[in-house]
C-alpha cells in the first residue's frame, strides 16, 4: 500500500482574498484585482519576493472581509505577470505553487497579512497508486471526450505527470464543479486521499453528462420527427391538391357537419371562425388540440334533432299507473301538462321540484315521465356539488377545460328536449369557487333558460324545451331564489294501505326475480306483508319494506336450495340445473308467523302498550325529513324552587315553546284546582325521549303543557290520543305545517284520535280519504278545548274543588277517570 509522509514549514506572507475562484497549485490563472486593500497586498508581494498567499471568500457579496470570512485553506502563489489598466485595476497572471493554511491574521498598511503553514508530502510508489492513477486518467479523459467545455488534445497533455498530488489538483481545477466542492478538494493534504476524492467526482460528472446526452438525443429525435411528420404531411396536401383530392380533407368534412348541425347563427359562425383558425395551425401544436376539441363539443350537443312526444294522454296514464301507485296529485300535474303541449304549438318547458322523505320514490317518477312523453331521460346528481365550473363549465384557457354538466348531459341524451332531473337539488353547498345554486337560476328560469350560455362553448344554447325536475328532501336549505323558479309539489308519505299495494304489486315481484325465486316457490299473504310494514319499517317510503321483502326472499331462497340438494342427494340421476323442476319444491307462504320465524323480533314495537292513560306524558306529533314521526313527552314534579328544567336535546325553539306553556298553566291555576303560589314549591322537570336525537320547533307546545298540566293536578292524559300545535301565552292554539304527515304517523303507530290547531282544519284536502275515515279529528282553537279532550277527568270539578298543592294530590287511577268520563257522558 502506498503511504505520504508530511513535512510542515511556517511563512508570513500578503494575503489577497479572491471571489468566486479557487487557485489551485500548478495552476496558471488570471485574473483582476480591483479593491484598494487587494491591491496594497500586490503591491506589497511585487516589492518583495513576488509571492502572495491567496484564500476564497465564502460570501462573494462581501466587499470589505473579514478573517473570519475566508476560508482557512488557500494557496500560495507566484506572481508571473501585472499589468495596470486605465481604469486603475490590476490584471494579474499567478501561477499556484502549494497549499497551505491559515495560523494567524493580522491587518498592517491596509491588507492583510498572513502565517501560514505549508505541508509538503511524499508519496512511495506501489500498486494501488499506480492503479489509482490509471483510474483517474481513464476517467479523464472520458470526461475530456463527454465534456465541450475543454479541449481534448491539451487536457490529456496537462495530466501526463508522474506526480499524484499534481494529478489531482489539475484535473480537480478542471472539472466543472462548485466552489465549495473545489474549496474541498484545496483542503485535502494528503495527494493518496486527494485523488481518490478526485475519482469518485469524476464518476459523479460522468454521469450527470451521460444524462445529459441521453436526454439531447431524445429531445432532438423528438424534434426530427415532428419536423418529419409536419413535411410528409405537408407533401401529401400537395399531392392530394395536384390529384383533385383535395375536397375531402378531414376540414372540409368538419364544415359539412357544422353546416348541417342546425346552430344558431352566433354558434355556427364561431365554429366556422375556430375552423380558420385550426387550418392555419400546425397539426402537431398543442393549440390545435385544444381548438379541435372545441369544435368536437360544438358538434357533440344536440342543436336540432328532437325527441317525437306521445301527447296520448290515456297512453301516459297507464304509464304512469303501471309503474307507480298512488301520488295521484303528481299524476294529475303531468297529464296536464301534456294536455297543454297538445294545444299550445311551442309551449315552454315546464321546471318541477319533487319534495318528500327518501323511499317515495321522486327519482323513480322522473323515469316514467320521461316514458309517458317519450322523451329521452339524463338525470345530474347535485349531492356534494359546490363548484360553480360543475354547471357552467371552465373557460377555454384553462388546461383539460370542458362544458359543464347541463351540457354534457344535454350531449348524454342527445336530443333538444330530454327530461332532464336534477337530482338532490337541496344537498348542494358553497365554497370559495363559487355558488353553483346561483349559477342555476339561468338553467331554471324559462324567460331565461333559452339563451344558456355555458362557459366552456361561449355561445348561446336554447334549454327552453327542456322538461327539468329536481328532487328535494326539504326546501329550507334551497335559496328562495330557486324556490321561486320551480313548482313544488310536495310527496308525503305513504299509509299502510298504499305501502302493501306497492310491496303486493311491484317489491314482491322485484325482489322475487333478484334472488332467483319463481311465482310457485313463494306467496306473500296480507298478513306478512302486514307484520313486515308494521313490525320491521317505520319509514315514510318503501325503502327499508323493500330490503325486508329481499331479506325474506333470500332465506326462502336459502330453503329451497337445501331442499333441492336433498332431493339430488336421494335421486343421483337427477343432478343437474334443469333435471328436478322447481315446481317439485315446498311453496312458502309467508304469514306473520313464517315473517318472525324467518326475521326475528319485530324491530318495532306496537305503541299499543303505551295506549293506557297515564299521569305526565302525553304523546306528540313532529315532522322530519323522512316523514312524520310519534313524540312522547313526560313531566314530573318535585320539591324545589320554581325551576322548570328541560332535557331531550331540545333546541332553543321547543325549550321557549316549555317555557310559554308553563306560564299559561301557571295562568290557568284557579282552573285546575292549583294555588296561585304553587309553583314556588316545585320543580317541574319535562323529558323528551330519545336523549340522543336532537329536537326543535314550536308544533309540541300544547303537548308540553297538556303533560305539565297533567303532572300537576295527577289527572292522567288519554294514552289513545296524540296532538301537535303551536300555544301562546294566552293559550291560543296556532297552526303547524307538515300536518299530512305527522297524522300518517299517527295512523302508523295505531293512533286513531288527534287533537289539531283549527286553522290546520284547511289542510285535511291533502289527507287520503281512508286516513280522514278511520281517524277521529279534533279541532281546538283554546288550549282549554285540549285539555278537555286530552285529560281523562272533568275539568270542572278541578275549579271546582278547594286548591291543593301538587305533591299533596294523589293520582285518579285511568279505570276511574275512564268511568267518570263515561257517566258525565
Amino acid at each position: 500500500m502506498s503511504t505520504a509522509k508530511e513535512k510542515s514549514d511556517s511563512r508570513r506572507l500578503p494575503m489577497m482574498p479572491i471571489r468566486d475562484v479557487v487557485i489551485f497549485p500548478h495552476m496558471m490563472t488570471p485574473f483582476v484585482v480591483g479593491r484598494e486593500s487587494s491591491v496594497r497586498a500586490l503591491e506589497d508581494a511585487l516589492a518583495g519576493e513576488k509571492k502572495i498567499f491567496l484564500s476564497t471568500q465564502h460570501d462573494a457579496s462581501i466587499d470589505e472581509p473579514r478573517p473570519e470570512d475566508i476560508y482557512q485553506v488557500g494557496t500560495i502563489a507566484n506572481i508571473v505577470q501585472s499589468v495596470r489598466m486605465p481604469d486603475g485595476n490590476i490584471k494579474v497572471l499567478v501561477e499556484g505553487m502549494e497549499r497551505a493554511r491559515i495560523l494567524s491574521v493580522v491587518e498592517e498598511d491596509g491588507f492583510f497579512r498572513a502565517t501560514v503553514r505549508t505541508y509538503s508530502s511524499k508519496v512511495e510508489a506501489g500498486p494501488s497508486l499506480e492503479a489509482l492513477t490509471a483510474r483517474v486518467t481513464s476517467l479523464f479523459e472520458q470526461y475530456v471526450k463527454l465534456s465541450q467545455n475543454v479541449n481534448y488534445e491539451t487536457m490529456i497533455a496537462a495530466i501526463r505527470v508522474d506526480d499524484p498530488g499534481k494529478l489531482a489538483d489539475t484535473v480537480g481545477a478542471n472539472l466543472q464543479l462548485t466552489i465549495e466542492e473545489k474549496q474541498e478538494l484545496l483542503e485535502i493534504f494528503n495527494p493518496i486521499d486527494r485523488l481518490t476524492r478526485v475519482a469518485d467526482m469524476l464518476d459523479i460528472e460522468i454521469e450527470k453528462l451521460n444524462v445529459d446526452r441521453t436526454i439531447q438525443g431524445r429531445v432532438k429525435r423528438q424534434m426530427e420527427k415532428a419536423q418529419k411528420e409536419y413535411y410528409l404531411n405537408e407533401k401529401i396536401k400537395a399531392i392530394q391538391k395536384e390529384l383533385g383530392r383535395g375536397e375531402k380533407s378531414e376540414f372540409d368534412e368538419l364544415r359539412k357537419k357544422i353546416d348541417s348541425a342546425g346552430m344558431t347563427s352566433d354558434a355556427k359562425d364561431k365554429a366556422m371562425a375556430e375552423l380558420r383558425r385550426l387550418e392555419q395551425m400546425p397539426p402537431m401544436s398543442a393549440e390545435s388540440t385544444v381548438s379541435r376539441n372545441y369544435l368536437d363539443w360544438m358538434l357533440a350537443v344536440p342543436w336540432k334533432k328532437k325527441s317525437k312526444e306521445i301527447r296520448d294522454l290515456r297512453f301516459a296514464e297507464e304509464v304512469l299507473n303501471s309503474d307507480h301507485y298512488g301520488l295521484e296529485k303528481i299524476k294529475e300535474r303531468i297529464l296536464e301538462f301534456l294536455a297543454v303541449r297538445r294545444l299550445v304549438k311551442n309551449p315552454k318547458g315546464s321546471i318541477l321540484c319533487f319534495v318528500g322523505p327518501p323511499g317515495v320514490g321522486k327519482t323513480s317518477l322522473g323515469m316514467s315521465i320521461a316514458k309517458a312523453t317519450g322523451r329521452n331521460f339524463v338525470r345530474l346528481s347535485l349531492g356534494g356539488v359546490r363548484d360553480e365550473a360543475e354547471v357552467r363549465g371552465h373557460r377555454r384557457t384553462y388546461i383539460g377545460a370542458l362544458p359543464g354538466q347541463v351540457l354534457q348531459m344535454m350531449k348524454k341524451a342527445g336530443t333538444r328536449n330530454p327530461v332532464f332531473m336534477l337530482d338532490e337539488i337541496d344537498k348542494m353547498s358553497t365554497d370559495f369557487r363559487g355558488d353553483p345554486s346561483a349559477a342555476l337560476l339561468e338553467v331554471l328560469d324559462p324567460e331565461q333558460n333559452f339563451m344558456f350560455q355555458d362557459h366552456y362553448l361561449d355561445v348561446e344554447y336554447d334549454l327552453s324545451e327542456v322538461f327539468f325536475i329536481a328532487t328535494a328532501n326539504v326546501m329550507h336549505t334551497i335559496p328562495p331564489a330557486l324556490q321561486d323558479r320551480m313548482e313544488v309539489i310536495r310527496l308525503s308519505g305513504y299509509t299502510e294501505i298504499e305501502k302493501m299495494e306497492i310491496a303486493r304489486r311491484f317489491l314482491v315481484k322485484k325482489q322475487t326475480k333478484a334472488t332467483g325465486l319463481e311465482i310457485e316457490n313463494v306467496e306473500f299473504e296480507d298478513a306478512g306483508l302486514l307484520s313486515l310494514v308494521q313490525g320491521y319499517t317505520r319509514e315514510a317510503g318503501v325503502r327499508n319494506l323493500e330490503r325486508e321483502i329481499g331479506n325474506v326472499c333470500r332465506k326462502v331462497a336459502r330453503q329451497i336450495v337445501i331442499a333441492q340438494s336433498k332431493i339430488e342427494a336421494d335421486n343421483p340421476d337427477s343432478k343437474g340445473d334443469d333435471a328436478v323442476p322447481s315446481s317439485v319444491y315446498p311453496k312458502v307462504t309467508v304469514d306473520a308467523a313464517k315473517v318472525e320465524n324467518l326475521l326475528g323480533a319485530a324491530k318495532f314495537r306496537d305503541m299499543t302498550t303505551e295506549k293506557k292513560a297515564e299521569v305526565g306524558i302525553a304523546t306528540g306529533l313532529a315532522w322530519t325529513e323522512v316523514g312524520g314521526q310519534v313524540l312522547i313527552t313526560e313531566a314530573t314534579i318535585m320539591e324545589g324552587r320554581g325551576r322548570l328544567l328541560t332535557t331531550g336535546k331540545l333546541g332553543d325553539v321547543m325549550q321557549e315553546s316549555a317555557q310559554a306553556a308553563m306560564s299559561f298553566v301557571r295562568s290557568r291555576a284557579a282552573m285546575l284546582g292549583l294555588p296561585r303560589d304553587f309553583y314556588r314549591h316545585v320543580d317541574i322537570h319535562i323529558h323528551v325521549p330519545e336523549g340522543a336525537i336532537p329536537k326543535d320547533g314550536p308544533s309540541a307546545g300544547i303537548t308540553i303543557a297538556t303533560t305539565v298540566a297533567s303532572a300537576l293536578t295527577k289527572i292522567p292524559v288519554r294514552g289513545d290520543i296524540a296532538m301537535t300545535g303551536e300555544i301562546t301565552l294566552r293559550g291560543r292554539v296556532l297552526p303547524i305545517g307538515g300536518l299530512k304527515e305527522k297524522l300518517l304517523a299517527a295512523h302508523r303507530h295505531g293512533i286513531f284520535e288527534v287533537i289539531v290547531p283549527k286553522e290546520n282544519e284547511k289542510d285535511l284536502a291533502d289527507l287520503p280519504d281512508n286516513i280522514r275515515k278511520e281517524m277521529k279529528i279534533n279541532f281546538a282553537e283554546w288550549m282549554d278545548d285540549v285539555l278537555r279532550i286530552a285529560l281523562a277527568g272533568d275539568l270542572d270539578a278541578l275549579a271546582a274543588r278547594p286548591p291543593a298543592h301538587p305533591l299533596e294530590l294523589v293520582p285518579e287511577s285511568a279505570a276511574e277517570s275512564a268511568a267518570e268520563e263515561n257517566r258525565a257522558h
